[in-house]
């Protein structure tokens, strides 16, 4: 899909703390945005001007309204970290699991957020929830959806205006909520980004004016791999829960 094909877009976790300047950015582009909420009262309270469906992301069968017409999706969801492990296979896994399932196949653009430090096997209480995150990756890539994975820095407030792409999850740093939702809105607008995979990190400069260019410094993801382009060999298939090889199965189409 090219970008100029790209017109609404479902924000999944729009009322978060991510999704909320996702939301807002993604109307600067001029998308017609749709906001994915369980709360209808309260996304109307700090979402006002967009488009609201409510439905469960922990189940499909309630998603199938929500991505009628949509061209894109941006995810932005996730349990809270101090959950267990379960909570993070329903939210942060299961979430896209049962958006692609209600997408039925059909070629939207997705650009997904999830961490650094995924490939890391030493987070340790964290080392659940960046698992499922992971995993999430995966099934994505193996969906041969047109997508781009934004991998953020630990989040502060904005203090410089420059932003650096690294792969091979090894690097370390700091970006603002803010600049997160530009990079992943800006990626649905240049196919310099799609099928990449990058960690985000604020640096000293301006705020970038080409991000065709910007999204070319990264390498492609190597076709036909679960992984990343440049990640460490962690997390092996074949020792994953038979849940997750299922999904794999059921979504593969590379």
């Amino acid at each position: 899909m090219v970008q100029s094909q790209v017109s609404t877009v479902l924000v999944v976790g729009a009322t978060g703390q991510t999704g909320r300047h996702v939301v807002a950015a993604a109307a600067r582009q001029g998308f017609t945005v749709r906001a994915l909420v369980r709360d209808a009262d309260r996304a109307r309270a700090v979402l006002p001007d967009v488009e609201i469906v409510v439905a469960d992301l922990t189940d499909a069968d309630t998603l199938t309204d929500a991505v009628v017409g949509v061209d894109a999706v941006i995810f932005t969801h996730g349990a809270n970290s101090y959950g267990d492990d379960e909570v993070f296979q329903r939210v942060d896994y299961g979430g896209v699991v049962n958006v692609l399932r209600a997408l039925r196949r059909r070629p939207v653009r997705v650009a997904l957020m999830t961490s650094i430090n995924v490939t890391r096997p030493d987070n340790g209480g964290y080392q659940g929830l960046l698992d499922w995150k992971r995993r999430s990756e995966r099934l994505l890539r193996a969906s041969k959806l047109p997508y781009t994975i934004v991998r953020p820095g630990w989040y502060q407030p904005r203090r410089g205006g420059g932003l650096l792409l690294r792969q091979g999850d090894t690097g370390s740093g700091s970006v603002s909520r803010e600049q997160t939702a530009d990079v992943l809105v800006r990626s649905l607008l240049s196919d310099a980004a799609v099928g990449k995979t990058f960690e985000l990190f604020a640096v000293e400069g301006s705020t970038p004016v080409d991000w065709d260019t910007l999204f070319a410094t990264t390498d492609p993801d190597t076709p036909d791999s679960l992984d990343a382009v440049h990640d460490r060999a962690t997390l092996p298939l074949d020792r994953e829960p038979r849940l997750v090889t299922g999904d794999i199965e059921q979504f593969d189409h590379r």
